[in-house]
């Protein structure tokens, strides 16, 4: 089975690092109870919001994320009995490229760099399945969509949902 796999907020925590550098620049720390079904943005003052929206545009943004929890261990056992592609939508921001790479070097070094999906669109990506986190890569999959659970996606509805990586068993146990 081909899946292809996330890596902001299904891999690596994206969001944690927004909660980091917003307390840096105005000494507030927030969490991840603070944003259920939203996007951090937009619940920062509107003074705030362009500053929280230009972070992943600014060098150093993705480099060392937090790793999601048990990602590793359970990607790792995946990938030794399907074929897992990493697939980030890596050309938005202009400094995410070589930080995600040496994120996945570092993390997870079983990946192999042929697989290792690094473009602008995920439409012409094809696979048995698909883990994400943006309604916008999953409702044009023609395989498998699964929502992995962060913050801002906590309304969907319309896919099967993964709340963390020890679920991963009931998506994948039993199949070849």
């Amino acid at each position: 089975m081909r899946i292809l796999i996330d890596m902001d907020d299904v891999m690596a925590d994206a969001v944690e690092r927004f909660f980091e550098w917003y307390e840096r620049d105005f000494g507030i720390r927030y969490t991840k109870a603070d944003i259920p079904g939203k996007h951090f943005y937009q619940i920062v003052p509107e003074a705030h919001r362009q500053i929280v929206r230009s972070y992943p545009h600014q060098k150093g943004f993705f480099k060392n994320l937090p790793v999601i929890q048990d990602a590793k261990e359970v990607i790792e056992a995946l990938n030794n009995l399907h074929e897992i592609y990493v697939v980030s939508a890596a050309m938005e921001f202009k400094y995410s490229f070589t930080d995600k790479y040496e994120w996945l070097d570092e993390h997870f070094p079983f990946i192999h760099w042929k697989h290792r999906i690094f473009c602008g669109n995920k439409h012409l990506v094809k696979g048995d399945v698909l883990i994400d986190d943006h309604d916008f890569n999953l409702s044009f999959f023609p395989g498998r969509p699964i929502v992995f659970t962060a913050p801002h996606n906590l309304h969907y509805t319309e896919y099967e949902r993964m709340n963390g990586w020890l679920e991963a068993n009931k998506f994948f146990e039993g199949l070849p």
